[in-house]
């Protein structure tokens, strides 16, 4: 098994591609934490995947909580090896200049300042052991923006930067960080990706992607296990397109 003895967080991973993510990381060995603002939903899921699945309620914008959820892996898991920060929001399709600031906070703070406040938690904890990966889940949006979506767009391009610099910095140390970077697919989020979900919209949307189909929960989870794994141990600061082709 490809993350057999590894132990992993997963943040928004009661849904969408975060559970890709999680079922993938289980099927290949690991134990893994799915921290979700959703505590129930996350801990319906543990119960149905196993011994090896535990859940923790998690606000990612706030510090005490991400602190929290830092302490219960370590103290359940005694380690981390893995986190994917996948936690995501996103804004309605909107003109810039019309995204009202509790909109933009809410999109700062759930997927950039997560970022910080995760790497605050368990950094540390990777450094002193001289290994771990990290995997940020940001979005073909980050580059290839679409019109409407601004801060959105905005703010994974910032994890994409931060995936690099985090790279560059943490490598001495034995840190990995890496980033995917998903085209929309059948999640939460889709909706308000497309502003409504009807079938011309979808058709309009599919004929941006060469490969003519959405990302996939478990292709998110295939991409994740190999970029944690120690396959690409010799991988770091890489933002990996997985979209069907839509940022050619």
């Amino acid at each position: 098994m490809r993350l057999a003895g590894k132990t992993a967080i997963v943040t928004g991973g009661a849904s969408g591609f975060g559970a890709g993510i999680v079922e993938k990381f289980l099927a290949e060995g690991a134990k893994v934490m799915i921290a979700d603002i959703n505590g129930d939903a996350a801990a319906a899921m543990a119960a149905d995947l196993g011994p090896n699945a535990i859940a923790q309620a998690v606000d990612v914008a706030d510090s005490a909580s991400v602190d929290a959820m830092a302490e219960a892996a370590l103290t359940a898991f005694g380690q981390v090896d893995i986190l994917v920060n996948n936690a995501g929001v996103t804004h309605l399709p909107t003109p810039l200049d019309e995204v009202s600031e509790e909109d933009f906070d809410r999109v700062f703070n759930v997927n950039m300042k997560s970022v910080y406040l995760t790497a605050r938690a368990l950094v540390p904890h990777m450094k002193s052991r001289k290994t771990g990966a990290i995997l940020n889940v940001a979005s073909t949006a980050g580059v290839s923006p679409r019109p409407n979506l601004n801060w959105y767009n905005a703010s994974k391009g910032w994890m994409i930067t931060a995936t690099r610099t985090m790279a560059v910095e943490l490598a001495p140390s034995g840190v990995r960080v890496n980033a995917i970077n998903p085209v929309a697919g059948e999640t939460p989020l889709l909706k308000s990706f497309m502003g409504e979900d009807t079938p011309e919209v979808r058709a309009k949307f599919l004929s941006t992607i060469p490969l003519g189909r959405f990302s996939t929960p478990e292709d998110m989870g295939n991409a994740a296990c190999f970029l944690c794994s120690d396959e690409a141990s010799m991988v770091t600061g890489v933002a990996m397109e997985v979209d069907g082709g839509r940022c050619i």
